[in-house]
Order: structure tokens, then C-alpha cells, then sequence
């Protein structure tokens, strides 16, 4: 890419080092003066990417922009990551009790499972009995839906393991910091610190047997558009979405976390409309290209919700309010709603939780505290636990061999 009228300068220059080796997506960046007044920046691809390049009006504390997206055209499935990490996890745990096993015991339950040389079982132990038994395994196809090849089939030989997946959305990211505090903290970073503590708590938990998992709709420091995280949060089939923010205010004063749903009318406040207005602007600070062919697929997802959706998101919120007072303050002590674009999933109870009021003194030292960050992702642990509790999550199988 060559841009004319300017020259080289520190923050072209820096580019360079910021590219990790992990990058999904590009190797390196080279830039060099090409002439003296055009700069030539060269982006080396690890695979093909479908690249879209636009500009943006100066908004917030950004002026022009120059933003290159870069969208792979073969996309990872999440929703297949994750099963397979939990396939993988499955089989070292089962590895780890045999080897913890008393192998006297192991022989002997071994032997007990034997069958007789002219039993009808050796039948049913064949490679091909095994296929077959496989093949009549109920599997959720790529929208949710499950296809029965045989319901007659016996299931001997596969297990059925419901992964309960929860979406964490931790807030803005990259280009928009989110809220600061007056101490310097960046929304954007304590928001993640507290998805990732959330994240290890629900991966070692489970529903009813069934294993949980969290997915993050971003890991690292990045910008993601806010139909995009609802969309990633559909991908996986997600059975709750959390988006986590810490709030702000013109003054020092308020203080204590929120929860909110999706109103399909009006917000419950002025304050949950004026939050709601601040929360649907991360697209503009982020760069987001609303002239893109998907824009109108994407306006067209965050204008639906249900009235069930939304039921189920209060009672999510309630769960969560319960648990969160016990170890902080409340701003409000009921789930207030409003239309965060966020939380426009039409199939997903989903709420936002802003933990606290970073722009309080107070509770942005809290927010940085180690002790007060686990003692928040153990309230909204319990809060999952509690909602599941009085709410199963509906079927949907995933069978593993």
C-alpha cells in the first residue's frame, strides 16, 4: 500500500514491532519511505485474506483514520475449537484415572467386562458392530439442529456430553479504550483481566455432569464491532451471553456495579438510555466500516429480539445482582433495560455487567485489585450456577467417541 502526502515517522516506524508471531493473520509489516512523499507499507499474509480499506471522520479523541481491515476467507470454527478441547481434556482425565488405578483392580475389572468366546456380545464388540453404533450417534449439525441417521440404532460405545457454553464479551478494546479512570485505568483492560478469571472459573465447573465452557469474544486487546460479538456469540451456540464493563460518569460520585438486558421499548431510566447511547458508540471509536456490503445484515440481526430472550436475560440479571451485592455495592438494585445493540441476540438470554464505576477514585483501585477481581468472578460464577439451577439449559447433544 502506497499513501502519498506523508512521511515517515515513530508510530509508522512502530508498527513493525507490534505484529506478535502468533498473529493469526499476518507474518510481518515492512514500511519504508518509498519516495519523499509517499510511504510504502507492505503486510505479509500468512493465508488469503479478503481485505477491506476505508477512512473514518475524526470522532472522540481520534482524527482522520486510515483503517485496513483484514478478514481470513476460510474462518476457524469456534464452536468446532471448542469441542475439541474438550475432547482432548476428556481423554487425558480418563488417561490420569487409569494410570491412578490399582492395577490389580484394573485386571480384574477388565476381566469381568470380557465376554465368553461364543457369547452373542463378541457380536457387538466387532469393528464393524462399533461403526455402526457410531453412525446412529445423534450429532448437532453446524446451525443447532440435529440430525438422527438411525433412532433405532443402538448407543453403546458413544457418550453424549452437553457443553454448556457460555459467550464472555469483555467491552470495547484496541482503538477504544473504554471508559478511564482517573487514576489512568483503561476499561478496555480490567474488563479482560476479569473475562479471563470468569473464563477459568466456568471451564472447570459443569451443569448437571455436563461440562462447561467459556468463550471469549475477544481474548486479547483488539477491537471487535458490536454486531460481530453477537454474531460470534451465535457461532458457538452460546447458552448465555455476559458482556462485562465497568461504568463511568461526568463526576466522581456514583458508584456501584449495574446489570442490564435489552428493552424492546423504551429504557427503564434516563440513566440505563443515557448508558445504552454511550455503550452503542464503541462502534464509531473502534473504526467500524458501516458502508460494508454485511452492514445491512448486521443492522438487520441487532434489530431483532424476542420477548423470550428477554425474559430469560432478567432472570439471568437477577442471579447475578444477587450474588454481585455480596461483595460490592449496587448502583441499582434491579436489572434496568435499554437497547445495547450488544445484547441483541434474538436466541441468547444476555446481559451487560458494569462492575463499577471506574470513574469513582474508589472503585478504581477496586477494579485493579487482584483480591476484589476474584472476588467478582466468584460472584458471577455463582450467579451462572444459580440461574442454571432453576433454568436447564435446553438440549442440544454433543456426541464424542
Amino acid at each position: 500500500m502506497d499513501i502519498q502526502g506523508i512521511t515517515l515517522n515513530p508510530a509508522l516506524k512502530e508498527l513493525v514491532a507490534k505484529v506478535k508471531p502468533d498473529d493469526p493473520n499476518i507474518a510481518g509489516i515492512r514500511v519504508g519511505q518509498f519516495t519523499p512523499d509517499i510511504v510504502r507499507l507492505v503486510v505479509d499474509l500468512k493465508h488469503p485474506i479478503r481485505p477491506q480499506v476505508f477512512s473514518l471522520a475524526p470522532v472522540a479523541a481520534y482524527q482522520h483514520r486510515l483503517v485496513l481491515d483484514l478478514y481470513p476467507v476460510a474462518e476457524i470454527d469456534p464452536l468446532e475449537a471448542l469441542i475439541a478441547d474438550r475432547a482432548v481434556e476428556s481423554k487425558a482425565a480418563q488417561a490420569a484415572k487409569a494410570a491412578a488405578q490399582d492395577p490389580l483392580e484394573l485386571l480384574i475389572a477388565q476381566h469381568s467386562q470380557r465376554p465368553a468366546t461364543n457369547s452373542p456380545a463378541m457380536a457387538a464388540s466387532s469393528p464393524k458392530a462399533q461403526d455402526a453404533t457410531k453412525t446412529g450417534a445423534t450429532r448437532a449439525d453446524s446451525t443447532g439442529a440435529s440430525n438422527q441417521k438411525d433412532s433405532n440404532s443402538p448407543a453403546a460405545g458413544t457418550t453424549t456430553d452437553r457443553l454448556i457454553i457460555i459467550a464472555l464479551d469483555p467491552g470495547h478494546g484496541g482503538e477504544d479504550p473504554g471508559a478511564i479512570g482517573p487514576g489512568g485505568t483503561k476499561e478496555k483492560d480490567v474488563v479482560l483481566k476479569l473475562a479471563h478469571l470468569l473464563r477459568a472459573r466456568i471451564n472447570a465447573a459443569s451443569v448437571n455432569g455436563n461440562a462447561m465452557r467459556a468463550f471469549l469474544t475477544r481474548d486479547a486487546d483488539f477491537f471487535v464491532p458490536l454486531g460481530t460479538r453477537v454474531q460470534k456469540a451465535r457461532r458457538v451456540q452460546a447458552d448465555l451471553f455476559i458482556s462485562i464493563h465497568a461504568d463511568a460518569f461526568f463526576t466522581p460520585d456514583p458508584q456501584g456495579a449495574s446489570v442490564f438486558a435489552l428493552s424492546q421499548g423504551g429504557a427503564t431510566s434516563s440513566a440505563a438510555r443515557w448508558m445504552a447511547a454511550k455503550e452503542n458508540k464503541a462502534d464509531m471509536i473502534g473504526g467500524l466500516n458501516v458502508k460494508a456490503k454485511d452492514a445491512t445484515v448486521q443492522r438487520a440481526l441487532l434489530d431483532m429480539s424476542t420477548t423470550a430472550q428477554i425474559n430469560d436475560s432478567l432472570k439471568l440479571g437477577g442471579n447475578l445482582l444477587g450474588e454481585i451485592k455480596r461483595v460490592g455495592k449496587l448502583h441499582k438494585p434491579r436489572v434496568e433495560q435499554a437497547s445495547f445493540a450488544v445484547l441483541k441476540a434474538p436466541d441468547i438470554p444476555s446481559v451487560l455487567v458494569e462492575a463499577a464505576f471506574i470513574s469513582n477514585p474508589t472503585e478504581e483501585t477496586k477494579l485493579n485489585s487482584e483480591d476484589y477481581q476474584n472476588q467478582l468472578a466468584d460472584a458471577l460464577m455463582r450467579g451462572i450456577e444459580a440461574y442454571f439451577a432453576k433454568n436447564p439449559p435446553l438440549s442440544r447433544n454433543r456426541t464424542t467417541s
